[in-house]
């Protein structure tokens, strides 16, 4: 990597983060704590307190910007609960720290190429920060403040692309590598190292369910039908008093979707959104059908012909709004029948972008895991209480969006921009 890309990684990364919260002063920001999601105040100030450990302390040895940061924005130090309460810095301070932190790393960058190291350094600071990003904008929605306002204005893809089934495709199974290759610069730790699976011949729904497909699921009453649900996840709905989707309002006799700020009309052609993993396991049950494996679902994304795999669904080209949905185009989820140039070998659609997907699998790390150094603490969300989710959704930067990428999220999280696609019992 070039010192000039480094460079522009961080600024772009930075302009997306200052894109999001920008409409909003210390008022708006300063809202009732919702233990889910992070302060606005705190995701700002936590993404130059990373990049200030990373680069410029650790890789730089430089002193602290700003003394005694770890206890406002370390995320290992601050819990998410206690985000809320500790004493944020104004809007305005948290800017100049934010600038300060940048100008401070891009002068210490070294004019040319960077060692593999120092590149990969920038990259994941970068990346990092485009995590954040997704996450504030998921913020918002869960808060109800109106949409951001980001620059990229509506999404060029066609409402009615190439129409597409409903039905399954069948995948036949065999060896396959699983993961990302321990050299990649452009991967997480927790996607390494990449691994030989044996995967069965499995048939996976060609696109995610639809809410059309799991508005049937709650007219049938599969949120009140004890027999769908497991013991803990009937535990979860209770507890919740779920009877719908997160953000399905149902008025007149009408299904409607608030979208941020705004009530919508429910789009049947939208993948459902917003459902946790035990929505999922009960809809998969009362369809009588199952979740994909995390192996089962990279094969469908990735595999290639003669056993070979794809970085992207579609094959070496990085993602263009017309292959997949994401950077926040449009600021919401496409129908599944857009972004056919998307497909995978198989023909399965939006394996990259629109939604994040639900997996069977607990979130575990893969033989011979290897954390890097300085990152947020991935091991935390490791275990049974956790499942992977796999795909970005329309939030995602194209950046960090690959068949390899997981993200790791409790059952019961609804705020994500997740769904989920289905498969066969039997091929």
């Amino acid at each position: 990597m070039h010192s000039d890309e480094a460079a522009a990684l961080l600024r772009d990364a930075r302009k997306r983060t200052l894109e999001i919260w920008a409409d909003l002063d210390d008022a708006r920001l300063r809202i009732p704590a919702l233990p889910i999601v992070n302060p606005p105040l705190w995701e700002m100030g936590h993404v130059a307190w990373f990049q200030e450990k990373l680069l410029l302390r650790h890789l730089h040895q430089a002193p602290a910007v700003r003394v005694g940061a770890e206890s406002l924005w370390d995320a290992s130090a601050v819990p998410r609960h206690r985000r809320w309460e500790v004493s944020l810095p104004s809007k305005a301070e948290t800017l100049r720290y934010m600038q300060q932190v940048l100008d401070l790393a891009l002068q210490a960058l070294a004019a040319g190429e960077l060692s593999a190291r120092d590149a990969r350094l920038y990259w994941l600071a970068a990346a990092h920060e485009d995590l954040h990003a997704e996450a504030s904008i998921r913020t918002r929605q869960a808060l109800g403040l109106p949409e951001p306002k980001l620059p990229e204005g509506p999404d060029p893809h066609p409402a009615n692309g190439r129409p597409v089934g409903l039905e399954d495709v069948v995948i036949p199974g065999g060896t396959f590598l699983l993961g990302a290759a321990p050299e990649d610069p452009q991967a997480f730790d927790i996607e390494k190292p990449a691994h030989v699976v044996e995967i069965k011949p499995f048939a996976i729904s060609r696109v995610p369910t639809t809410n059309g497909q799991f508005l049937e699921f709650v007219e049938d009453g599969g949120y009140r039908r004890r027999e769908l649900w497991s013991e803990e996840g009937w535990a979860w709905r209770e507890r919740e008093h779920a009877a719908h989707p997160l953000y399905w309002l149902r008025q007149g006799g009408y299904w409607f979707f608030r979208h941020f700020d705004l009530v919508v009309p429910l789009e049947e052609e939208l993948p459902v959104v917003h459902v946790n993993w035990y929505e999922a396991e009960a809809y998969c049950r009362w369809a009588r059908r199952r979740l994909p494996s995390e192996a089962e679902w990279e094969m469908a994304a990735a595999g290639g012909p003669n056993g070979s795999k794809r970085p992207y669904p579609w094959g070496e080209t990085p993602p263009t709004p017309e292959l997949a949905h994401l950077d926040a185009r449009g600021l919401g989820c496409v129908p599944v029948s857009a972004a056919p140039g998307g497909e995978s070998a198989f023909g399965c659609r939006h394996m990259i972008g629109n939604i994040w997907e639900w997996t069977a699998d607990a979130a575990r790390p893969y033989p011979d895991y290897e954390p890097e150094p300085l990152q947020d603490c991935p091991e935390r969300c490791f275990g049974e209480a956790f499942r992977v989710l796999r795909g970005g959704s329309w939030a995602t930067r194209p950046r960090i969006a690959r068949t390899t990428a997981r993200c790791f999220a409790s059952k019961e999280r609804r705020d994500f921009f997740a769904g989920f696609r289905t498969c066969a019992l039997s091929p």
